[in-house]
């Protein structure tokens, strides 16, 4: 059993009803009240989007388009930028 850790970007943006959370590299995003809650989701949110394209033999990175990316789109509603650090195990079988 081998174990990976990837290592991202999260973004944190405050929208009226509560925070967006956005993962720059894989294009993944979520939600929630506080900041917590937004990292946590954002966090699940990840970690499955990388089982689903692992066991489907699906490329893992894609960014949000330069044009979407909310660090030049809005930065004044950018409430933290942060590292997202998951830790992947790959079960291999002969």
């Amino acid at each position: 059993m081998e174990q990976s850790k990837f290592v991202f970007t999260g973004v944190l943006i405050k929208e009226n009803n509560g925070i967006s959370a956005l993962c720059l590299e894989l294009d993944v995003a979520s939600e929630g009240e506080s900041v917590s809650e937004a990292k946590k989701n954002l966090f699940e949110a990840v970690s499955l989007y990388i089982e689903s394209a692992v066991e489907n033999n699906l490329p893992i990175l894609r960014p949000v388009p330069e044009q979407d990316n909310p660090l030049k789109t809005n930065p004044d509603k950018i409430l933290e930028k942060f590292s997202l650090k998951i830790n992947f195990t790959v079960n291999t079988y002969a």
